[in-house]
């Protein structure tokens, strides 16, 4: 008679088997949560180097009086108190805010762009590529091609309206002119957002509103615009940074002027640092300016979150 050998792996009985489930489970799970660190590792790094690093750097700079050069001098909050007694700085707070006002029209123009786009039509290609070259040009580009425009002796604008007008070279224009020139390429990315949401968009609900009667503005309304609210929310949040962090067209065409009239926040950071060499003073502009971004930031981010809840 042959001995029985026994059996290399045992069955298991009916009260381990669920233990030796939920650790493999547990196995599972944690290796999906290393790979998941890994691959978001490089990203965190680049974030606390190139975002986090600098914010924190600058608030601790705006606190010291400092060239650039020399050893900074630690003087509280006295560039703050400056910055407050300055009235380059009102300037630029009331042009910030004539460009934030403004680029409120960049998502509704983009928009009603967008929808004409959308059609089925011969040779929208080519409109679509008209629309969109704005979208493709750098600020400076931008900024030379108004300059051009505005010029009061050989620009297009003296030429249509039959007598030159200095717009950059008068205070009560310049601000205005450097928005409309920056509304072009503004409105040409809302366009592209909203031509993107566009072909998103459920066709059944428009089908079926169509059946009952829906045409024009009510279903603009009550169809299309609520499936285009997360891009309608990115696209005024995009326009209003955009606006609040201004600076290559001012740069470009105006550098400020004349007598600081066009300035805003951002390039009176720039200028205070790179021509006076006032580090610290312009690290509290900065500040200041990434404040009021947070501000509207927070603001927005519960909106939508009460909006999804």
């Amino acid at each position: 008679m042959l001995a029985q050998t026994p059996a290399i792996n045992p069955p298991k009985s009916a009260a381990e088997a669920p233990a030796a489930a939920a650790a493999s489970k547990r196995r599972t799970a944690a290796r999906r949560n290393r790979a998941a660190v890994w691959f978001l590792a490089p990203a965190c790094a680049m974030t606390l180097i190139y975002v986090l690093y600098p914010i924190a750097y600058t608030i601790y700079l705006s606190f010291f009086n400092w060239d650039g050069m020399t050893r900074p001098q630690f003087v509280g909050l006295a560039n703050y108190v400056e910055l407050l007694h300055a009235p380059t700085f009102y300037t630029a707070l009331r042009n910030n805010l004539a460009w934030l006002l403004a680029f409120l029209l960049a998502p509704p123009m983009g928009l009603s762009i967008a929808l004409y786009l959308n059609q089925k039509v011969r040779g929208m290609r080519v409109v679509k590529a008209l629309f969109f070259a704005p979208f493709v040009l750098s600020g400076v580009v931008v900024g030379l091609i108004f300059s051009w425009f505005y010029d009061p002796s050989f620009g297009l604008l003296s030429l249509l309206l039959g007598h030159g007008i200095p717009v950059l070279g008068d205070a009560r224009y310049v601000t205005f002119g450097i928005i409309f020139a920056a509304l072009w390429p503004q409105t040409a990315y809302c366009m592209i957002l909203f031509l993107t949401g566009l072909t998103a968009i459920n066709n059944d609900q428009i089908e079926a509103a169509r059946m009952e009667g829906a045409r024009g503005w009510t279903m603009l309304r009550h169809v299309i615009l609520p499936q285009l609210r997360p891009t309608t929310f990115m696209a005024f949040v995009v326009s209003i940074i955009g606006a609040l962090r201004s600076f290559d067209l001012i740069s470009v065409m105006s550098s400020g002027g004349p007598y600081e009239s066009s300035t805003v926040l951002a390039y009176y950071a720039y200028d205070q640092a790179i021509k006076y060499y006032r580090q610290g003073y312009s690290a509290a502009i900065a500040v200041t300016l990434f404040a009021i971004m947070l501000v509207y930031i927070v603001y927005q981010l519960r909106r939508m979150l009460r909006s999804e809840r």
